[in-house]
């Protein structure tokens, strides 16, 4: 898409509803090969590149056979290197409630079968079961969340979508009760609504002590984000900060107040027993 068509789409897509396709793209990975990715053409969406690095940072937590959850899984950019480690041996449980980009994590897992397991989930983990009210900032539905849950209202989100919420703590007990104890990692990007998400799946996370990648949204204020660090210190987990999925800066989060050092930042949560 060049400049000016990219242009005028993103104007199209701010104003009214456009539905956008994919473009498979390839990337050579070792020891992989080539691996396919379908791109989301939606003029708001930035070109993903799956490369070896994101592998590599997941396979220090992720190994075959295992399972994994993406909450917030978008297209399955995170989901599939995630897959690749855990094999087609594995489970990738991947969330993703938007259903215009539901489209496209559906397509993503179906690439690549004889390398992962990618199970596409068309539902927001909430605390209880119903129909909830996201906000994105266009009216195509690239970039938004349930930011109705969090404090800070001054988002600039106003177009609303309806989605499906279904308590995850609830469904992976009904469904994946067998493969639990086989939970290693779980990642949530829910644009400020992770701490309640972590909340709502608290004692499977207490129980099985999976590794955890998360963010401190933007718009957060300061009582959020000491919630946020208090959910996962109680369980005895210790924070470190991540950059972009795909390394460890080794600059700790020791206590509740540094999670006022920086305004918007991912962090990784690990059972302290693992260090």
């Amino acid at each position: 898409m060049n400049f000016i068509t990219k242009k005028i789409e993103k104007i199209k897509s701010k104003k009214s509803l456009h539905e956008y396709g994919w473009e498979v793209k390839q990337f050579n990975l070792h020891p992989y090969g080539l691996v396919e990715y379908a791109q989301w053409m939606h003029p708001y969406e930035h070109p993903k590149i799956i490369d070896n690095d994101s592998v590599l940072f997941c396979q220090q937590f992720i190994k075959k056979g295992d399972l994994v959850i993406d909450i917030g899984a978008h297209t399955g950019d995170t989901a599939l290197p995630m897959a690749l480690c855990a094999g087609s041996e594995g489970i990738v449980l991947a969330l993703e409630p938007n259903r215009y980009v539901y489209k496209i994590l559906e397509q993503n897992s179906k690439l690549n079968k004889a390398l992962t397991n990618i199970k596409p989930l068309n539902f927001a983990a909430t605390d209880t079961e119903g129909t909830f009210t996201f906000n994105y900032s266009d009216a195509s539905f690239c970039n938004g969340g349930f930011f109705q849950r969090i404090k800070n209202q001054k988002h600039g989100h106003k177009h609303t979508l309806e989605v499906e919420g279904k308590n995850l703590e609830k469904y992976l007990l009904a469904n994946y009760a067998e493969q639990l104890p086989k939970l290693s990692f779980i990642k949530v990007d829910a644009e400020g609504f992770d701490k309640e998400i972590l909340k709502s799946i608290y004692t499977i996370i207490k129980t099985y002590k999976p590794t955890i990648v998360s963010e401190c949204n933007k718009h957060l204020i300061d009582e959020e984000r000491f919630e946020l660090f208090d959910i996962l210190h109680s369980i005895g987990y210790s924070l470190k900060m991540t950059d972009n999925f795909q390394s460890l800066n080794n600059t700790a989060i020791e206590k509740k107040e540094d999670m006022l050092l920086w305004k918007h930042f991912d962090f990784i949560a690990s059972p302290e027993e693992k260090h």
